[in-house]
Formats: structure tokens, sequence, C-alpha cells
């Protein structure tokens, strides 16, 4: 999530004045709409080499973006945190790209993407294996797994037949998207571009919030080819061009990712009006909406007998999970869900706040900040001030019956709350399971941290837990941020969402294999990182995770995992471990 501006208020758009702004938008679009016919006589061969040279160019502007977000966002450019806008940038990006780049290779040859894919299933629904894809994959992200589950009733052969999406028939173009990008994570908006692109067959505007300008000329330079093709526009300003921009007559679609609030400003507008328009299902926007709205993530821990190595790791783990990039993520973890009959939840708790405490300091760079966290102290008073001026809020004593704000309330900052529930065992996990559906807002991501022993003790109980979540992204022992950096990953809210009750959004993105009618993506990862994970069995080889807040060599770890992502060699590998294992 990103609070993107609120779109102007409704007006009819020839009304408006002649400015040199409206002139910009007016002439980008006129272009694209020459492009879009350029676009639609691209061949595949050709697609795949523009998505091909934008790889390239990724890796080779990657230190100028990393820069350019660490200055936004207020690093330090010596900082083990610049590893974050290393894989939340440009290595994400490259990675797509590859991964988008060898599905129109296989649509090119006749092949479905899901030629070759490995199907399961969980429950009534057949399920794809999206992690690992490859060797790579198996060594670089070692214990990892993901599997993008298809809505009930879609068959492994439906699957394949249809995977491809517009790519399937790629002389029929669909006009001209609009994509409000995030202000967040760098990578969204170049990431929403290529998925509307691609995915959907439509040239694209994209509007950068307003926090992500400075990276325009960057973007400028990456996506050359597409803009000198007339596929890509790239554009920036106010609230006044958003506005615009949705409502032209020549846009066909429009995507964002920022809040319920701008999604709802911009579908019905704002005031007395829009609560006319809402109740009587007038939208005011004349065209179809997707989004990425973000939401109240939780994070389940299933009580087990856990070490004090696994407490300190798993705390560090939940601690990044809402301090990563400073606790701006649209899956922030916002509330801890623990059983309060778990033997082990006081330690736990303890080591949860030393975490939130000792993590590396953030600048406040996101607007409005302060005011969401002076919203929060106000809430809970009593809640801890953690971090080095108590910056950080961890709120206990949570009722998980009442109308708790931070049930409803994205805070978009460092405020962890903690929900404590009766039971053990099934009894527990089906009664987070509800918690989390019914009293938090929100479908995007939800977390569950389980000892083995636990997930074997529970059998078909923890299937039935991860069958019950309703959630775009479930992940096991990994933070929902891992499905973010999957490319054949999907992402999104869970399905099902309507204009008048958003949520988290419409519809999903990344999806490098272009697969349809999917429900949800659910990621596992070890327990333990190395080399405690091999010692009890769990032969996973990757030790501290890059994206941790704690990890000591994240920023090197990213860079030379963006060099790889961006021209994938063997002889890279050695280099990337050496990092790895230091951090």
């Amino acid at each position: 999530m990103s609070s993107f501006p609120p779109v102007a208020p409704e007006r009819p758009v020839q009304t408006e004045p002649a400015t040199a702004a409206h002139s910009v938008l007016d002439t980008a679009l006129a272009e694209l709409a020459e492009g879009e016919q350029r676009w639609s006589l691209v061949t595949m061969t050709g697609r795949r080499t523009l998505l091909d040279r934008i790889r390239a160019l990724t890796g080779e502007y990657a230190r100028e973006w990393v820069e350019v977000a660490a200055r936004i966002k207020g690093l330090d450019a010596a900082s083990p945190l610049v590893g974050e806008e290393w894989l939340s940038g440009p290595y994400v990006l490259a990675a797509a790209l590859g991964a988008l780049s060898r599905t129109l290779e296989s649509l090119e040859h006749g092949r479905s993407p899901l030629d070759g894919a490995t199907f399961g299933a969980a429950g009534n629904r057949v399920t794809v294996e999206v992690l690992p894809t490859g060797l790579y994959d198996e060594l670089l992200l070692s214990g990892f797994s993901a599997q993008v589950w298809l809505r009930r009733g879609v068959s492994p052969a439906a699957a394949k037949a249809t995977a491809g999406l517009a790519q399937l028939d790629p002389g029929r173009t669909h006009g001209i998207g609009a994509v409000l990008g995030a202000g967040n994570i760098t990578s969204i908006a170049p990431l929403d571009t290529v998925y509307e692109l691609i995915a959907h067959n439509r040239v694209v505007a994209l509007k950068l919030n307003p926090v992500t300008d400075p990276l325009r000329p960057v973007f400028e330079k990456i996506f050359a080819p597409l803009i000198e093709l007339g596929a890509v526009r790239i554009l920036t300003g106010g609230a006044e061009v958003g506005g615009r921009l949705v409502t032209h007559e020549r846009i066909a679609h429009v995507h964002m990712t920022g809040s319920a609030n701008t999604h709802d400003a911009i579908v019905w507008g704002t005031g007395a009006d829009a609560t006319r328009r809402k109740a009587a299902g007038e939208p005011l926007l004349d065209k179809p909406i997707t989004s990425e709205l973000g939401g109240v993530s939780p994070t389940i821990v299933v009580p087990g007998e856990w070490s004090s190595a696994d407490l300190a790791f798993q705390a560090e783990h939940i601690a990044t999970q809402r301090l990563h990039n400073g606790g701006y993520n649209c899956v922030a973890s916002q509330a801890v869900i623990v059983s309060a009959e778990w033997a082990q939840k006081d330690a736990f708790l303890a080591a949860l706040a030393e975490a939130l405490d000792r993590a590396p300091r953030r600048h406040a760079y996101y607007p409005g900040s302060d005011d969401r966290m002076a919203t929060a102290r106000s809430a809970y008073p009593d809640a801890r001030r953690l971090g080095a001026q108590g910056e950080r809020l961890l709120v206990t004593g949570l009722d998980p019956a009442a109308a708790e704000p931070l049930f409803s309330s994205e805070y978009f900052a460092p405020v962890l709350g903690v929900i404590e529930l009766p039971g053990t065992g099934a009894a527990f996990t089906r009664a987070a399971a509800d918690t989390a559906n019914e009293r938090l807002t929100g479908t995007l991501g939800v977390n569950i941290v389980a000892h083995p022993d636990a997930i074997a003790a529970l059998g078909a109980d923890f299937d039935a837990m991860i069958e019950r979540l309703r959630y775009g992204t479930v992940a096991i022992n990994a933070w929902t941020g891992v499905g973010y950096l999957t490319p054949t990953a999907t992402w999104g809210a869970y399905p099902g969402h309507t204009l008048d009750d958003v949520q988290s959004g419409i519809g999903v993105v990344h999806n490098a294999w272009l697969i349809d009618e999917v429900e949800r993506t659910v990621v596992r990862g070890p327990f333990r990182p190395a080399p405690r994970s091999i010692l009890h069995r769990e032969w996973a080889l990757t030790p501290t995770p890059p994206w941790f807040v704690t990890n000591r060599t994240a920023a090197t770890t990213g860079r030379r995992l963006t060099a790889f992502a961006a021209t994938p060699r063997w002889t890279r590998l050695p280099a990337i471990f050496a990092s790895a294992l230091r951090g």
C-alpha cells in the first residue's frame, strides 16, 4: 500500500484550463494511441527481444536506481539496509523480465508456459509449483518453495490452455492502461507497467507517485526501448494530473497501488456525492480498475517447543515483517496472533520486543508517517515505545472481540499489535484463522510461523488452516514479501472483492507464467536458517535471508543478486554465497 494522493474532485474534463501539465498528458496519450498500433505489429520474438533489452538496461542502471532510492528514503549509502533497495528494486524487476521472456519464448514455439510445470493438489484445488523453477532457484533459495493455487474447478489442462493471457492473441491490443505507481517499494511501478503491457496487451501511461518522482530519469533509461516504440510513457505530477489521467477518454483501464481511500476517491469521487454514488451503485469512474491496496496483515504464531535460538531468530523474522522498508509496506505485519496458553508465550514476546528495540533506526521518509504514529499513540497510550527514540510501538492487551483501531486501520508505520487467543493445537489454528479472516481488514497477505514438529502434529488440521485463510499470499515460515520477490508467483488480494468493498484490491500482478483463474500463492520456507536447519534435518542451505533488517551484508548480497538476475552466470554464484553466509 502507498498513499497515492486523492484524485481531483469531479469536473468535466473538457472545461479544464489548457495547462502545460494537461498538454504534456494529452500529447503522451496521443503518442500512446499511435504506439499501440506499432505494438500490435511486434512479433513474439520482437517482444521477447524488448524484454531482454530492458532486463540488460535494468542491470546497467541498477546502481543509479538504488542510489536515488536510498536518497529518497534517507538511507546512509554504507548502510546494510540499502540491500532492501537492491532486492525490492532492480533485482525483482530483472528477475521478472527474465521469467516473462521465457514465457514468451514458450508461446513463440507453440508451447504453454505451464508445459513442464509440476501440478499438485490442495484440498479440491489444483496447484502449480512456481518456486523453485530451476537449479538456480534451488541453490539461491534453498528450502523455499511456492505454489499458486488455482480456483476451484480449474484443471491442469484448462490452466495450460489459458496460460499466456492476452499474449495468446498478441495482435489484439486492448487500448491504453493507466498505471498509478506506488511511493514505497520502487519496483512496484515498473513491474505493474510490464504486467499491464504483457498480460493485458495494453500500452501504458505510468503516473509515478510524487515520492518516487526522482526515479523518473532512471526509469526512462530502463524503459527506453518501449518509450521509443511508443508503448510506454512516464508521467509525474500531483493529484490533478492523476485525476485527469484516469478520467481521460483515451484511457481504457486503470491499475493502481495505494490505499482503499484513494481507490474509492477514484471510483466514487469524494464527499457527499461519493456517498450517494456508492449507495446507488453509480461509479464516477467509467472504466475498469484493478488494484493492490494493502491492509492489516497478520502473523500467526503456532505454539510449539522452541529453542532459545528459535525464539531469537523468529523474533527477528517478525520484526523484519514489520520494519522492512521502515514499516511502509503493503504486507508489513501489523498483528501477531499468539496462543495465550503457549508455555513460551512470554519468552517469545520478550524476544520480539528486544528485536523491535534493537533493529536499525530508520528515517520516517513516507508522507504522513508522523501523523499516523500520533494516531496510534493516542489510541494506545500504554503501548511500549521501542527503538532508540521510542519511534516503534508494541501494543499488547488487545481485545480480539472489540472494535480495536489496530484491526481496521493500516497504520503504514512501525506499529505492531499482539492478539492473544485461547487454545492450543487445532483449536488455536481454527480460532487464529477466523480472527484473521473476520476481525482484520484486508486480504493481501498472512504469515504463519510454526515449528516443523507442530506442523507434523497438526497434520491435516494445519493444511485446513491454510485453506481456511482468505488471503492472496499465505507464507509459512517465510514472509509474504518472498511471494512479492518471486516473479512466477501471483501478487494481489484474495479474489472476490468488489468496487464498493474493495479491501485489499481486485486482480493480480507479477504472475510471470501468465496463469489465469488463480486464487492465491502459498510460500514455504525453513523454520531455521542454515546451518541449524541442516542439523535439524530441514535440508535447507539458506542462511539468514538478505531481506532481514538485521542482515549485515544485505547491501552486498543484494547488489550481487541483482547482477545475477540481470545476467545469470554460474561464475557469479560463489560471490553471492560468500556474502550471504556472512550476513
